[in-house]
């Protein structure tokens, strides 16, 4: 593997253009969008009037789809279109980010759009009124792809003291943490809380709780603004389920889920019944629960580290070896939501979020 020969841009000399004045009536946009890895994120920037209100407004845009995996050279120009807007971080101002979704030159989804379906399945469940909350896992890399902070010609000691760690031989990249926090807040992301992880240079975010589609789109918009903020530093941010060997855990992106229903007094049946039938679609559930079809959940879903084994489905009280946990006061209060531990760090929550929506409200079943 070429190594990266660590390059450093001045970044006091940046912010002496970023505070120079901008004009009134124009706003700079900062279109993103997921490309054809279904795991990372594109974006370029345009000039729009000020003003924006809805994405709605914004007019739609194109890319060269065949530089992102997601067109033909022959025919490689694929549509931009708005669905989400947040505030910009990183220029500031009035300036913003717009998620967008992705569409062929007859104005259909493309193959990785996986917003599309997610959407029209949502509105599918609206009357349950559905709420997620993901806890996003990520490690640190550094350019060499060593995990940051890691000795580079050995390991850390070995796991115990640096989930939630305070202190220098603790915990590696907090600064990363904090930035991507606040920039969060700035954003409008609903981001609900942060922590270090069980793994060294392992960190944790959470996002929610969201209603429907707002699920998706608040991720990605997190995980573009992680991305960002690491390249700041100079350091890597990697998504991947299992980034090391050996006897440390993988990173997930656990998926907490209710609905009205189960909110309600006595709803410990109805997330019960829930269970049961995502029990009935354990490989279903699979095969979208991370980015290559389940292939990666195979190296994280063992049955050890905090995983149940990708094989079998079991759910538990307060049980972290589980395949879908119900915390201990959920049972306790009777009422609640369930925590899916099977998504892996790299999953889409377009799909997960569909696929527990199709099982658990729209009872879509396997035959």
């Amino acid at each position: 593997m070429a190594l990266f020969t660590p390059i450093q841009t001045g970044k006091a000399v940046l912010h002496r253009y970023l505070d120079l004045e901008q004009p009134d009536d124009k706003i700079i946009a900062e279109y993103i969008w997921i490309d054809g890895s279904g795991e990372n994120v594109r974006g370029k920037a345009r000039t729009l009037e000020a003003g924006v209100k809805s994405p709605e407004e914004l007019p739609w845009w194109n890319f060269d789809g065949s530089s992102t995996e997601q067109a033909d050279t022959k025919n490689s120009d694929v549509y931009l279109k708005p669905v989400a807007i947040f505030r910009d971080p990183f220029r500031g101002g009035k300036n913003i980010l717009v998620l967008c979704e992705t569409y062929n030159h007859e104005k259909k989804p493309i193959p990785s759009n996986k917003r599309h379906t997610c959407a029209e399945v949502m509105k599918k469940a609206a009357a349950a009124v559905p709420w997620f909350g993901i806890e996003q896992e990520y490690t640190l890399l550094d350019r060499d792809g060593h995990p940051f902070g890691w000795p580079k010609n050995g390991y850390p000691g070995p796991q115990g003291p640096y989930y939630c760690g305070v202190g220098t031989t603790k915990v590696y990249g907090r600064d990363v943490k904090e930035a991507h926090y606040r920039a969060c807040l700035y954003a409008g992301v609903k981001i609900a809380g942060s922590n270090a992880e069980v793994m060294p240079a392992q960190w944790e975010f959470q996002i929610g709780p969201c209603e429907g589609i707002n699920m998706g789109d608040h991720l990605w918009m997190a995980r573009f603004l992680l991305h960002r903020v690491a390249e700041e530093f100079g350091i890597v941010v990697s998504l991947d389920p299992k980034p090391m060997r050996g006897d440390w855990n993988g990173a997930g992106a656990h998926t907490n889920y209710s609905t009205e229903p189960m909110r309600e007094k006595g709803g410990i049946g109805v997330i019960n019944t829930a269970i049961q039938k995502m029990s009935k679609r354990h490989a279903t559930h699979i095969a979208v629960y991370d980015a290559h079809d389940g292939a990666d959940n195979v190296r994280r879903l063992t049955g050890h580290h905090e995983t149940a084994n990708i094989n079998e489905f079991r759910h538990g009280v307060a049980n972290r070896g589980a395949s879908i946990r119900i915390p201990r006061h959920v049972e306790e209060d009777g009422c609640g939501y369930f925590e899916d531990r099977r998504p892996a760090s790299n999953c889409d929550p377009y799909r997960v979020t569909e696929m527990i929506i199709r099982t658990t409200i729209l009872d879509e079943v396997d035959h």
